[in-house]
């Protein structure tokens, strides 16, 4: 691991191939953890869910740590970058999310993190100074217009069970995940994937710990089931660990701007999932939705 971590470093910039391959790897990782985190919430309380996720991740990290040799970075910058990705990707995410989904729709939640990629690319310009041309933004724009197609062919877009409030949690959560991934990309490239990935994990875990007694309840996991604590141990050591791992490689080797745009097609993959695995129907509007999409991305990462 300290070897790819090494070859990470000072390695040149990976393909577009590889850079897209990765990227949409982390992709179905992800599209996969609503799933998931329904399997887990049915048994064990939303916010004890987002607090487990994280905080069995730093406790996986550790042991990978040690046998790596992962060391912190030793300059301000890339410590700086580790502890805004850690907070941002790993303690605050989750929880403010969790809190803000159990009290808005599932429609308004999903349109809400839709803008992820957006949020991403203008957070990376502002620190890089190179605002987005006009044609990313145009592909942008595409790219969310289908979303709204999709989240309303699936969920619906009327507004029974939103409120501002949960809006308003969805809408910083999502700020707080974006600033999470470009700081996270951008200390990657000086020490290398591995150490940001799981030294976040550990800062983040290490920041929730203390909320563990109130939170979690030893009762509730015991009578949770064997499926509820699956779905965990999945969000905590798949997603949080190989999801983040893969995106972090994909924004440090493809630029930020363009590889974030893959964030866009997380409910393309999420409805093929639910088709597949849940026997949801595909319907026509779904598909002209997806096909909307992906034209948006397409457009977006054709710029200069």
């Amino acid at each position: 691991m300290a070897r790819i971590a090494a070859a990470q470093r000072g390695g040149g910039e990976g393909s577009q191939a590889a850079v897209l391959a990765v990227a949409m790897a982390a992709v179905v990782i992800w599209a996969a953890s609503p799933m998931v985190t329904k399997v887990a919430v049915g048994a064990v309380d939303p916010l004890a869910v987002g607090l487990l996720r994280t905080v069995i991740g730093a406790l996986a990290a550790v042991p990978l740590i040690v046998l790596g040799r992962l060391a912190l970075p030793a300059g301000r910058g890339a410590r700086a970058h580790l502890a805004v990705s850690a907070l941002g990707g790993f303690a605050v995410f989750p929880i403010v999310f969790s809190l803000g989904i159990a009290r808005t729709s599932a429609g308004h939640g999903a349109l809400l993190l839709a803008i992820l990629p957006v949020l991403t690319g203008l957070i990376a310009a502002l620190l890089e100074r190179r605002p987005p041309g006009a044609r990313w933004w145009l592909g942008c724009a595409v790219a969310v217009a289908g979303t709204v197609v999709l989240v309303g062919a699936r969920f619906g877009l009327d507004h029974a069970g939103a409120t501002l409030e949960g809006d308003a949690l969805v809408l910083a959560s999502a700020v707080c995940a974006a600033a999470g991934y470009v700081t996270g990309a951008r200390a990657a490239r000086e020490i290398g994937t591995w150490p940001v990935t799981l030294w976040g994990l550990v800062i983040g875990g290490g920041a929730l710990l203390p909320l563990a007694p109130v939170v979690v309840s030893l009762a509730e996991l015991n009578t949770a089931g064997l499926p509820a604590l699956g779905a965990i141990a999945y969000l905590a050591v798949i997603t949080s660990i190989v999801g983040y791992a893969a995106w972090y490689w994909a924004l440090g080797r493809g630029g930020i701007g363009r590889t974030s745009l893959a964030q866009f097609l997380l409910p393309i993959v999420g409805v093929l999932l639910a088709v597949a695995v849940l026997g949801e129907p595909l319907t026509w509007p779904m598909v002209v939705a997806a096909a909307i999409i992906l034209a948006g991305v397409a457009l977006a990462r054709g710029r200069a």
